[in-house]
């Protein structure tokens, strides 16, 4: 989990494989918006004439704090069929304009940059899609449910709910949304954002925080898409869990299938260095070859992959969300702790197994002798290896909490034994593990019930 903060570049440098001819070059050019903001783009083309109808296109979305380069290995793979392309998203690289989180002026650089690849003479009208990473993959949502025309589209490791995202339980997740911010300059944030932050971080007057996010989450309007989606996600991501990922494939009316394998922000593995990468990389490839071009037959047939971790080559494929089941463990006693460093730990073994976490799983914890506490944060582990984590507010002096946490799929071996770690930060667990950041007084911790979520048959080995 140190690779949170170690690794957390990868949050806006997130690039995928190159597999097509290094012939497919850039064309680099310069795009005016509508409110006179210059933005940096890349166009690719495939070689030769382009068909009488022009070339069917995707436009690509990199992520926070990245640039139109990270897309180019996209763009180059793509440059077998497609055209594609690639701008800094406004308040990024070199395009001029503020950073506004996939926000309103955002959608409309997407509407624009739509409306100027269709006019281009070599390149279809009607046969354009987009694939979007982290960042980039909310602005593929944003956009589509803003009425942007894309006749398919891949949003990858991103976010459906920015609120259950960021601050599920309305408990920020401190100290990764503090490094995520200093990944664009403050100078170049959209003010209305910048207004919002140190509520965020501290998760007081969240009222606010919650109306601004909502206008960047398209959960609430996904039931009415019937654009093609291919949905990619990581199995391990402790900044957009599985659950973004599958409340907007339940949501969703038209073709659909979700992938889940090795990718996403720490602790998964970056997209260009998964072992997985050629997989979703040729899903991704095929799902717009069928809805682009007609061809690929059968990758529109409704589905959730579950790559298989360690990758070995497959993916179990489920007509619908893998079937799962809980496991609940008492874990007795009553321990006081105070202070950032106070920390309880409890630990217990699932029997049989292998074991695969999959779903949402929960601590209940009963407490007492909150002073000046108002915060509960759980960690589960298996070894040194963080499984998943949540957090709470608390209120009272004392009362039973129940900690949602983030819905992750790992692998636990036969025998092994599950630490829980609570505290009022995840440095409980690690001193590298960040994701929850808080100094506080003192509590009781007393019994607490864990309920484990997972496959009903594990698939990994």
């Amino acid at each position: 989990m140190r690779r949170v903060l170690v690794l957390a570049l990868v949050f806006g440098a997130l690039a995928w494989p190159a597999g097509a001819p290094a012939a497919a070059t850039p064309q680099e050019l310069t795009f005016t918006a509508s409110d006179g903001a210059k933005l940096a783009c890349a166009l690719f083309e495939p070689a030769g004439a382009p068909p009488a109808a022009g070339w069917p296109a995707v436009m690509l979305f990199h992520g926070l704090g990245g640039k139109r380069q990270d897309m180019y290995p996209i763009g180059i793979r793509f440059a077998t069929g497609f055209a594609s392309l690639a701008c800094d998203a406004r308040g990024h690289g070199q395009s001029e304009g503020l950073f506004g989180l996939d926000g309103p002026r955002d959608v409309q650089d997407t509407k624009e940059l739509f409306d100027f690849l269709a006019a281009r003479p070599e390149i279809s009208d009607t046969q354009i899609g987009a694939l979007g990473i982290s960042l980039g993959g909310d602005a593929v949502w944003n956009a589509t449910v803003a009425g942007v025309p894309f006749k398919a589209i891949v949003p990858a490791i991103t976010w459906t709910n920015l609120a259950t995202a960021l601050a599920p339980q309305g408990l920020s997740k401190s100290g990764l949304v503090s490094y995520l911010s200093a990944l664009v300059p403050e100078s170049r944030w959209d003010p209305e954002l910048l207004a919002a932050k140190s509520s965020l971080i501290t998760s007081t007057n969240m009222a606010t925080v919650n109306a601004l996010v909502a206008s960047r989450s398209p959960i609430s309007r996904l039931s009415s898409i019937t654009t093609p989606t291919l949905l990619i996600q990581g199995r391990r991501d402790f900044l957009f869990d599985i659950d973004q990922a599958l409340a907007g494939y339940k949501a969703l009316k038209g073709p659909k299938r979700l992938y889940l394998g090795d990718l996403g922000h720490p602790p998964g593995i970056s997209p260009a260095s998964a072992p997985d990468a050629a997989a979703y990389v040729n899903e991704a490839y095929n799902w717009f070859d069928h809805f682009l071009r007609g061809t690929a037959d059968g990758i529109e047939k409704p589905a959730v992959e579950l790559g298989h971790d360690p990758y070995d080559g497959k993916a179990t494929t489920y007509a619908s969300t893998p079937p799962t089941k809980t496991v609940s463990v008492m874990l007795p006693g009553a321990t006081t702790i105070s202070g950032a460093a106070g920390k309880v730990v409890r630990s217990a073994r699932l029997t049989g197994g292998p074991n695969e976490t999959f779903g949402d799983s929960t601590v209940v914890v009963r407490y007492s002798g909150a002073k000046s506490w108002d915060r509960l944060v759980a960690v589960l582990a298996v070894g040194a290896t963080p499984i998943t984590a949540g957090g709470v507010k608390i209120s009272a002096a004392q009362g039973t909490a129940t900690i949602k946490l983030m819905n992750q799929a790992l692998r636990v071996a036969s025998g092994r034994k599950l630490t829980l770690y609570l505290s009022s930060t995840s440095l409980a667990q690690s001193s590298g593990n960040a994701l929850y950041l808080a100094a506080v007084a003192q509590i009781t911790i007393g019994r607490v019930t864990l309920n484990v979520s997972k496959l009903k048959q594990a698939v990994s080995k």
